[in-house]
């Protein structure tokens, strides 16, 4: 039984949904997504709310599935995501330059990551010293497809995996890391 799926959503004013076989598009005050709708799984609108329904038990996974997919829609829509990433490390840096981020992670080359279209980023210098690195920069990236922005977060922690020693690197700043501790002399 998928107790996702049987929850209705709440559709705020001001956001249009349309209903086809295998496409759900909504429409807000920050832009339009369109999510597919898994064969076998039906949507109906009924006093500002949205119900997933499926035709049997067999499809309970992409009940579930369509369910969620429909609600970051709507939520994208109206209040939109963002994730953290810290950039930490000795000499590492970051810098937002129109639809690009300009990266010196270390390597013998500046790194340019292009943004894709409808992902915002703002990168922000924290002054304090911290405990692993001299500066920390936190690169925010904000976006209304959660989907999309996932992975540009995860394409740019991949550009500098954290160390595992000084979790030097591009971090989830929501993510807690496990340092190993290092040799211990005599």
């Amino acid at each position: 039984m998928s107790r996702v799926g049987k929850k209705p959503i709440t559709i705020p004013a001001g956001v249009t949904v349309n209903i086809s076989d295998s496409l759900l598009e909504v429409k807000g005050p920050k832009g339009t997504l369109s999510t597919p709708v898994p064969g076998g799984v039906k949507f109906r609108q009924e006093d500002g709310t949205l119900v997933a329904e499926r035709a049997n038990d067999d499809l309970a996974a992409f009940h579930g599935l369509a369910r969620a997919l429909a609600n970051n829609a709507v939520v994208g829509v109206t209040e939109g995501f963002k994730i953290d990433l810290d950039v930490v490390g000795v000499g590492y840096k970051a810098d937002v330059q129109g639809k690009k981020i300009v990266f010196a992670l270390g390597y013998s080359h500046p790194i340019e990551y292009p943004l894709p279209d409808g992902i915002d980023a703002k990168a922000e210098r924290i002054g304090s010293k911290t405990s692993i690195s001299q500066y920390q920069l936190t690169i925010t990236l904000s976006g209304i497809d959660k989907q999309k922005l996932g992975q540009v977060a995860a394409e740019l922690n991949r550009l500098r995996k954290p160390d595992a020693y000084k979790g030097k690197g591009v971090r989830y700043a929501a993510k807690q890391y496990k340092l190993k501790p290092g040799k211990t002399g005599k």
